[in-house]
């Protein structure tokens, strides 16, 4: 099948991005996301890639960075365990949503754990040993602090599994303009109710602007999988593989990059 065409990437702001961001409205958003993540099944394919890393590195856990809201974590963590591949996940965040961290955790307390203070994926405790995963969170960095997250992973000599579903080409970008009708559209289905989110997303629409426009940043900000190993080139005591794989049901896809130390 012929791959579109990507469009020239922009590095465009988005709102979730600035400390002064209301936490309430991020929180609001990454929320929407983790329910879109979770009820389409969109991180399906990342599960096998994970699954040969873990099987390959034995790393003692899956260190979650930019976890938002949670994401597709307890879904993943639940494949994982389907397929004979047991390990516990680390929620952790530059902005940590601890609510939802509290709810993911809940499900299962002795399978996925959170850090409270803040954690920059950049700058990754050495604390946190582990396989650090990214899910839909790397179009957020400019290619220098990219590399400093990969080059930061290289460093600590811990393996990492980066996911996007975000793609620089037009069939992914153009519905993106009808989000606000799905924001409001599945807002009466996001648990667990809250009054605040009927007021920011009915009466002051500043959750479905927001998700629009970081919505249609994050396409134009999305690596390929060759822009990915170009930005981990060089740092050969990596094994680097990337790749673009497609999302059941879906006309969307999954663009990873997998680094694993060569020894």
């Amino acid at each position: 099948m012929k791959v579109a065409t990507p469009l020239r990437r922009l590095h465009l702001f988005e709102f979730e991005d600035f400390p002064w961001f209301p936490a309430a409205i991020r929180d609001l958003t990454t929320d929407y996301l983790e329910f879109l993540q979770a009820r389409f099944c969109l991180h399906a394919p990342a599960v096998a890639v994970l699954s040969r890393a873990l099987e390959t590195t034995r790393a003692p856990a899956v260190v979650d960075v930019c976890s938002g809201a949670g994401g597709p974590i307890l879904a993943v963590h639940d494949a994982l365990r389907s397929a004979g591949v047991s390990v516990p996940f680390v929620l952790t965040d530059k902005y940590p949503h601890l609510e939802a961290f509290r709810r993911v955790s809940s499900v299962d307390p002795t399978g996925i754990s959170y850090r409270v203070e803040s954690v920059d994926a950049t700058c990754v405790p050495n604390d946190l040993p582990g396989l650090r995963a990214m899910f839909n969170a790397f179009h957020h960095f400019a290619p220098a602090a990219a590399r400093t997250v990969l080059a930061c992973a290289v460093e600590a000599r811990q393996p990492i599994a980066i996911f996007e579903i975000p793609d620089r080409v037009m069939t992914t970008i153009v519905p993106l303009f009808l989000t606000p009708v799905f924001v409001a559209m599945a807002t009466p289905f996001i648990r667990p109710f809250r009054w605040k989110r009927l007021l920011w997303t009915y009466v002051i629409p500043l959750v479905p602007l927001v998700c629009w426009w970081d919505g249609l940043v994050s396409q134009l900000r999305a690596y390929t999988a060759d822009e990915m190993l170009e930005l981990a080139r060089g740092m050969d005591e990596f094994e680097w593989t990337a790749g673009r794989d497609p999302i059941p049901k879906s006309a969307g896809h999954i663009t990873w990059l997998l680094g694993i130390p060569k020894s």
